[in-house]
């Protein structure tokens, strides 16, 4: 297979050379993406936010670095109740942030939308973990279940590798660069299904994403924070907590899921042995997030 290329090759799927398979090459189809609305939050952000299923429980969903609703949607596929998926501020339409944030901004986020829909559990991936990281250390009550994926910083900030691939996506997306998009992306697929129709995929979806909805400056100044003072900060948190991760993640180190794991009192560790684990590991991530929430 041949290192990764921008822009596709015609056909959306990998070069290869040689006979091949005749039939249509077709990656995995994204999730249509359905009608969001905005909410003003109690304090004056504006927010977006999509919900869907029905009853009790009612479960948050906070996305990771760069993402957003499309990237949390299928964690939640199996799980009970009604679902609540939002933008941080300064993704997609939610507003911008107006000056550097912070995790305590974050947070405020995470508590807004939670409190405005009633949730009593919440799933935070990566930068979202970090977010309900820190509702939890003001808020130990807050939640009664918490799924933590791929916690990315506990007490400390990323290293600086994990900095610079952060700031480089966002001044991809800043100066409108399809290509350097691409590239950054394309660091963060694993290498096996970089070149492949599900590949192409995913790729295309992330760079429509992006560079219809941008990413603000501003969120550059996360990667040099932490999401707590001190892993003591957690000592107090009441809810059952799920912490996943695994090995051979740079910008997700399965240290910080164990120390995370260690400071919660309530808290439960599952470790894959692989990174890239939304490809490998889907329908098994699936089932322990669903089989955690649902109980």
């Amino acid at each position: 297979m041949r290192d990764f290329r921008w822009p596709p090759p015609p056909d959306g799927g990998p070069r290869t050379y040689g006979p091949g398979p005749s039939a249509p090459r077709t990656g995995r189809p994204a999730l249509p993406e359905p009608a969001t609305e905005l909410v003003t939050t109690p304090h004056g952000i504006r927010l977006e936010r999509l919900v869907t299923g029905s009853g009790d429980p009612v479960t948050v969903f906070a996305h990771g670095f760069a993402t957003g609703i499309a990237a949390t949607r299928p964690l939640g596929s199996a799980v009970d109740g009604r679902k609540v998926f939002f933008q941080f501020r300064g993704h997609g339409r939610s507003d911008p942030p107006g000056g550097p944030l912070t995790y305590r901004d974050l947070a405020r986020d995470l508590r807004a939308i939670a409190d405005l829909s009633g949730a009593t559990r919440a799933l935070g991936v990566s930068l979202g973990a970090g977010a309900l990281c820190h509702l939890l250390a003001e808020s130990p009550e807050r939640f009664e279940r918490v799924v933590f994926f791929l916690p990315a910083v506990l007490d400390k900030p990323r290293a600086a590798a994990a900095r610079d691939r952060l700031t480089a996506l966002v001044e991809a997306v800043q100066s409108g660069d399809v290509s350097a998009v691409a590239d950054a992306v394309s660091a963060d697929t694993p290498a096996a299904v970089r070149n492949t129709p599900a590949g192409w995929a995913y790729l295309r979806q992330r760079i429509d994403q992006l560079m219809r909805d941008g990413l603000a400056s501003e969120l550059t100044s996360l990667a040099d924070q932490a999401a707590v003072a001190a892993p003591a900060d957690l000592a107090a948190v009441t809810a059952r907590a799920l912490v996943i991760s695994s090995a051979g993640d740079d910008l997700h180190p399965a240290s910080v899921a164990e120390q995370l794991a260690a400071a919660l009192p309530r808290a439960e560790l599952h470790l894959y042995d692989r990174p890239g684990i939304l490809w490998s590991e889907r329908a098994d991530l699936r089932d322990r997030i669903s089989t955690f929430l649902n109980e």
